[in-house]
Parts: structure tokens; C-alpha cells; sequence
């Protein structure tokens, strides 16, 4: 399991293909992970923590890209 501390703002958030998704904004309390507005279309998306299965100098994924930006959520 993924610690959420690990996942700061500003990490790259790759799909398990290596393909960019997006950049953290930060972690919300309901253990979902928000991605930056500017990289993602003007608006908010989250991606849930069970999807990370790596963090070190980038946030890896457990699907592919364009998989994951077509699962992400909204609020």
C-alpha cells in the first residue's frame, strides 16, 4: 500500500505505458489524488490511490495513460 504522504505536489503522474497523465495538485482527505488544472483542461480530476503502485521521483500508475484520463474523476 501506497503511503499518501509520499505524493506531493507538483509529481508527474505517468500510466503504466510511461505516457504523462498529468501533475499533483495535492492529496484530498477522501485518499484520492488531484491533478493541476492547467494539465488537465481547465478543471479538476482525481485519480484514486489504489491506482498507485510507485512513488519515487514520479507517481506511477497500475493502468495505461489514456486508460487512467478516461477513468479519472470530476467534482
Amino acid at each position: 500500500m501506497i503511503t499518501p504522504t509520499l505524493i506531493t505536489e507538483h509529481l508527474e503522474v505517468l500510466g503504466s505505458d510511461g505516457v504523462h497523465v498529468g501533475i499533483v495538485d495535492h492529496m484530498e482527505s477522501n485518499g484520492e489524488v488531484r491533478l493541476a488544472k492547467d494539465e488537465t483542461g481547465g478543471q479538476y480530476h482525481y485519480i484514486p490511490l489504489g491506482w498507485v503502485v510507485h512513488v519515487g521521483m514520479k507517481v506511477h500508475l497500475n493502468r495505461p495513460g489514456a486508460d487512467a484520463r478516461a477513468r479519472w474523476s470530476t467534482h
